[in-house]
């Protein structure tokens, strides 16, 4: 049997394990609560980035549809043409455009894009912009009819091919304009040629398809917002 002194020795060893556990315990929820609350900060850190980054953007693209707008408000009538503030510049005359079911270019359209696009170059290119753009897209929407076409599919596919030739062909003319050749290296980088077939139909109010106005070409900018934002994001990914 066990006496006295044993049991007490037994039982401080006991309560000295307990204590070792209970202190090993604490420390690892203080370590715990210390990398929660680092986190935390990180993730508020990031999240003013992203709202910083977000207001930024947005002033670009106010000032940039300002300096558009303020540009081309005395052509866009004649032209045919309308600036959305999401920054898409917007031709919507097609009888100056292309000829039914063709991809070449019209002279009433070349003679637009000689005005146009030089002076569109200059206002995007400027230092304040240029670093902040990731796309200027060259963008060919077509109504959703096909004259012949044995079903909406068939329709679909061939204005996919027609609205993919005249953004091809719209891109080419404007990248051999001379006035743009000293920012053709740039233009390479960024301009890009789009034909999004009737994806994007002009609708009116009851929901009817508008054919003519669904015909259009349109520039269309787009900013650098959504990459930086995306690369804040992996960074606080736990």
């Amino acid at each position: 049997m066990l006496n006295e002194s044993q049991k007490l020795d037994d039982s401080q060893d006991h309560e000295g394990h307990w204590v070792a556990v209970s202190d090993l315990m604490a420390g690892l929820m203080m370590v715990f609560m210390l990398v929660s609350v680092v986190f935390m900060i990180n993730v508020e850190t990031e999240r003013d980035k992203i709202r910083d980054v977000a207001i930024l953007y947005d002033q670009l693209r106010t000032q940039l549809y300002k300096d558009l707008q303020i540009e081309f408000a005395d052509d866009m009538a004649r032209w045919g043409a309308e600036l959305d503030e999401d920054l898409a510049f917007r031709f919507n005359n097609t009888d100056v455009l292309f000829d039914k079911g063709e991809a070449e270019l019209k002279p009433e359209f070349q003679s637009i894009l000689n005005d146009f696009f030089p002076r569109y170059v200059r206002i995007i290119t400027q230092p304040q912009y240029r670093d902040d753009i990731l796309e200027v897209r060259i963008e060919g929407h077509t109504s959703s009819g096909w004259f012949g076409a044995r079903s909406d599919d068939e329709a679909y596919i061939l204005n996919m091919n027609l609205s993919q030739e005249r953004t091809r062909s719209t891109l080419a003319y404007v990248l051999g304009l001379p006035p743009v050749i000293g920012d053709k290296d740039w233009l390479k980088q960024n301009l890009t040629a789009n034909g999004l077939s009737s994806a994007k139909v002009v609708r009116d109010s009851d929901g009817v398809e508008l054919g003519s106005a669904s015909r259009r070409v349109e520039f269309r900018v787009r900013t650098d917002a959504e990459g930086r934002i995306a690369t804040i994001l992996d960074r606080v990914q736990p």
